[in-house]
């Protein structure tokens, strides 16, 4: 993927992209020294002989300053690069150590396949100790330690890292093959020199010192296992602006960029980093004006935010008195006091997949009814919407009995309701909890990616004999719980004529609709330009949702990354939306534009973009409105004006 590089942006030049969202404010200033990872060259900018800025995608807003946390391609994290030349010494000894302990690993595991697997396996193993034990990756590892004055992680990372690299691009498919051997005994090395996996990876996700991290990819049970106190923002090579990890991100307000492409082999020497989670840029040994520039950016863009504080206690009503209700996204029960602090009606979607991933195997029943326990208590009889499990077979690599194989393409696989439904007793396990919990308050159950009516009957059918189970022993639940189906793909939202009969509500997932409807990767970098929310093909599925809704009538809620966008607001609400479901940190600034607002206006709005045959035309639209529409409350209250980070 070609490099993009960006000039450094200053306060006067870094407007926030119309619907970016808020950012946290955090009080404390994020700041100090660094090292980073890997990959090719890119052109310096004019300013410095060392800073570079590098361009991805936003997706989860606020600024970071901080030394770099480095993470190698499968998450673990590695020690700063440069030694002093009296540690040199030093590290040739843990070299050898690890090289020496990696070797007694593979011996082992190959003592053990052959008892086990028979020969041909252990004779893998056997071929993984020799080349560990082998003079020459020794030597090269040892000498650029002594040349370069670098931690053995580094050196032993960039050896195999080009033998690996060299074998890929072979055209002799078998040689090119063994590339995976020498990335596993880069592996087995890294971890004996990291303290082990397990020490590796809480190093990884709550480093000693604050820090930030730079990845080729975080999974979305890592970026969930971040600790925001000690992880102050995060940038990626790989993702998109609707992957589970921005999502992950958005809910712990931690600012990040994704899909940046590969890093610059000067990344890993960097001494400090920048992430600027509003523009999507990541800045490489700033210097001083710049980093001073980001900081007083950073602290007006905070001050910006905590003048959206005195709206949390207004209601989301137009200026013409329609009431719009704005509710919360959550992924933890932890999220629930931003939900009430900033004013939300109710929990719109609570996401249950990390339960799952953060576990090595499925959550019991009464570890779900404690979870979701948790957040219906603290909404305090507010509505809580449960979505069943929304993950794929590529993401639940502990899933019970090895029940699911790894498929070409996951997105159109066994994931979400399908995979509930292929696994009953696990889909039975969860809705045994939603029911029990649906005693405590206002609880609602959600399924995700219905495609189909009979999916949908055959999970209500489930779901009615898990109840009358409850029933028969004697459980308390609610006896009208609300169902309610995600509308994600098209063929669900060209059926929402007759899903309308059958459901309850109906929630408008957006990040799969775009999706799906456009045949994107939303996680995929190299396509990013492609997926757009105001592509007209998106626009005219919701309008066809949201009219079948009204027909019924039914409630219907977005609760995808559109919903919490200020630029769609006035589109949303002209399409006859009136109820939005975003992450906490976004209810401020989506509630400032409804305020500001009539319906004709909105509709007017709705309209002009529906005649668009262009996402570029439609955005046009959009943005004009949205700028007119808050000149006048600009004027009247400019602390109220743009979005908070944290610095």
């Amino acid at each position: 993927m070609r490099r993009r590089v960006a000039p450094a942006p200053g306060p006067s030049t870094a407007r926030p992209p119309a619907g970016a969202g808020a950012g946290p404010s955090r009080g404390r200033p994020r700041s100090v020294p660094v090292q980073v990872p890997w990959a090719r060259t890119v052109r310096r900018t004019a300013k410095s002989r060392s800073m570079q800025t590098l361009r991805g995608i936003a997706v989860s807003p606020g600024v970071a300053i901080g030394p770099a946390l480095v993470l190698d391609a499968r998450g673990r994290a590695l020690p700063p690069r440069n030694l002093a030349a009296a540690a040199v010494p030093a590290e040739l000894e843990r070299l050898d150590a690890a090289l020496g302990a990696a070797c007694r690993d593979a011996e082992a595991a190959e003592v053990d396949a052959r008892g086990r697997l028979g020969p041909q396996y252990a004779d893998i193993f056997a071929a993984h100790a020799r080349m560990i034990a082998d003079v020459a990756l020794r030597d090269e590892a040892r000498a650029r330690i002594g040349r370069d004055a670098i931690a053995a992680e580094h050196a032993v990372a960039e050896v195999l890292g080009g033998y690996a690299a060299r074998l890929e691009g072979l055209a002799d498919s078998h040689l090119a093959a063994r590339a995976a051997d020498v990335r596993d005994i880069e592996r087995r090395i890294l971890e004996r020199l990291g303290g082990g996996p397990d020490a590796a990876a809480a190093a990884a996700v709550a480093p000693a010192v604050p820090s930030v991290a730079l990845a080729h990819d975080l999974s979305p049970s890592q970026a969930a296992g971040l600790d925001p106190s000690r992880v102050l923002g995060f940038a990626t090579e790989a993702g998109g602006r609707a992957s589970h990890t921005a999502i992950v991100a958005a809910a712990l307000e931690i600012p990040a960029v994704v899909g940046i492409g590969p890093f610059p082999e000067s990344a890993r020497r960097c001494r400090t980093v920048i992430v600027d989670g509003d523009e999507g840029l990541v800045v490489l040994d700033p210097d001083a004006a710049t980093r001073a520039r980001y900081r007083r950016a950073a602290a007006e863009r905070a001050a910006r935010f905590a003048g959206l504080a005195r709206l949390d206690r207004l209601p989301a009503e137009t200026r013409d008195g329609a009431r719009v209700g704005l509710w919360g996204n959550i992924e933890f029960p932890a999220e629930v006091a931003g939900c009430r602090d900033r004013g939300a009606e109710g929990v719109g979607l609570y996401r249950t997949e990390f339960l799952y991933l953060n576990a090595d195997r499925p959550p019991t029943e009464d570890e779900q009814v404690a979870a979701y326990a948790a957040v219906v208590r603290s909404m305090a009889g507010r509505p809580v919407v449960i979505r069943t499990l929304d993950l794929g077979a590529d993401k639940l690599t502990a899933y019970p009995q090895g029940a699911v194989e790894v498929e070409r393409n996951p997105f159109l696989g066994l994931r979400s309701l399908r995979l509930s439904l292929r696994e009953p007793a696990v889909f039975r396990t969860q809705l045994r909890a939603i029911l029990r919990v649906s005693a405590l308050g206002d609880v609602r159950v959600m399924f995700p990616l219905v495609s189909t009516l009979g999916e949908l009957r055959r999970a209500r059918a489930i779901l009615d004999e898990v109840a009358a189970g409850l029933d028969a022993e004697g459980i308390p639940r609610r006896a009208d719980l609300p169902v309610g189906v995600m509308v994600e793909v098209p063929a669900a939202a060209i059926m929402a004529d007759e899903l309308s009969k059958e459901v309850d509500f109906f929630s408008i997932g957006t990040n799969d609709l775009i999706q799906y409807t456009l045949a994107v990767d939303r996680t995929n970098e190299t396509v990013a330009d492609l997926y757009s929310a105001a592509d007209p093909a998106v626009l005219r599925l919701i309008a066809m949702v949201v009219a079948a809704a009204g027909r019924r009538p039914i409630g219907v809620n977005v609760c995808g990354s559109m919903g919490g966008e200020p630029l769609y607001t006035m589109l949303l609400l002209g399409l006859g939306l009136r109820q939005l479901s975003m992450p906490p940190h976004q209810l401020p600034e989506v509630k400032r534009v409804i305020r500001v607002i009539d319906l004709e206006q909105a509709r007017a709005v709705a309209a002009e973009a529906l005649r668009q045959d262009t996402a570029e035309g439609v955005v046009r639209v959009l943005r004009g409105a949205l700028d007119r529409a808050l000149a006048p409350a600009a004027t009247a209250t400019p602390a109220a004006e743009g979005r908070g980070a944290s610095a």
